[in-house]
């Protein structure tokens, strides 16, 4: 089976996990499920290009694990952190805007398919690491992206659970966490998911598919640009007039000691 077609099959398994969701969406009126089943779907979809790929074995084992640690801690997370506290503002904003009698099939399409056709284009370079490279012995590249996905692991896991501990406390209410992995980038938990996912880049080239390294970039792009850094940072500057001072000394993403 060529690359091509395993990759479309792979859109049809992602489109019918998002559909289940959706209709699981509807029944619980909450379309904030889709956040918290966003790793475990590329472990879904890992496990399926696992199953149809060919590639190294040694290699495909290696990849396999690293995407269900990365998913399984991800979706775990966001369950422990989101589930009991309702729809996150964003959807009820949706759901304001649109009237329940529409939003109910719009968030399918601009919710569900879309993180759907994202999560397909983003995943391509977990098939790329999978498919190819069967004749290919794991060498030093493959070292390499072991390396940057346990240096991405340490800061996103790292920096959820500082910021889960600083949260806990009543006294921290309002005020900017600036220590730990935090004192080096304001975002060690976006750096590190993106650190991961270049991870996986360098083991989809160490199996000769280089084409597909446009997936890890896709995701760093969106991290930044889109739904993460910036989307976020607009958020802090108005709720937390401490923010402006911590943006002025620690830098945005890559971690760098902080100015004086």
């Amino acid at each position: 089976m060529t690359f091509s077609h395993i990759w479309v099959q792979g859109l049809v398994v992602i489109l019918i996990m998002m559909t289940l969701l959706w209709l699981i969406s509807i029944f619980l009126k909450n379309v904030s499920i889709v956040d918290i089943f966003w790793g475990f779907g590329f472990v879904l979809v890992s496990g399926f290009y696992f199953l149809k790929a060919d590639g190294l074995m040694a290699r495909k084992i290696v990849v396999m694990t690293l995407v269900a640690i990365w998913g399984l801690r991800l979706s775990a997370y966001l369950a422990w952190r989101n589930i009991g506290k309702g729809e996150d503002f964003r959807y009820r904003e949706f759901r304001r805007k649109y009237g329940e009698n529409r939003y109910w099939w719009i968030s399918y399409f601009q919710t569900f398919v879309l993180q759907g056709v994202l999560m397909w284009l983003i995943s391509v370079p977990l098939l790329g690491a999978q498919f190819s490279g069967s004749l290919k012995p794991a060498g030093i590249i493959d070292y390499a992206a072991i390396l940057l996905w346990i240096t991405g692991f340490i800061f996103e896991a790292g920096g959820d659970f500082q910021l889960a501990r600083f949260r806990a406390n009543p006294e921290n209410r309002g005020k900017v966490l600036d220590s730990g992995l935090w004192r080096y980038t304001r975002h060690p938990n976006y750096f590190g998911d993106s650190c991961i996912w270049w991870g996986y880049a360098l083991f989809s080239a160490s199996a000769g598919s280089y084409l597909p390294v446009l997936g890890s970039l896709l995701m760093t792009l969106l991290i930044i640009k889109v739904s993460g850094v910036s989307l976020l940072e607009r958020s802090l500057k108005g709720n937390k007039p401490e923010y402006s001072e911590y943006i002025r000394k620690t830098s945005a993403f890559f971690p760098w000691f902080p100015k004086k």
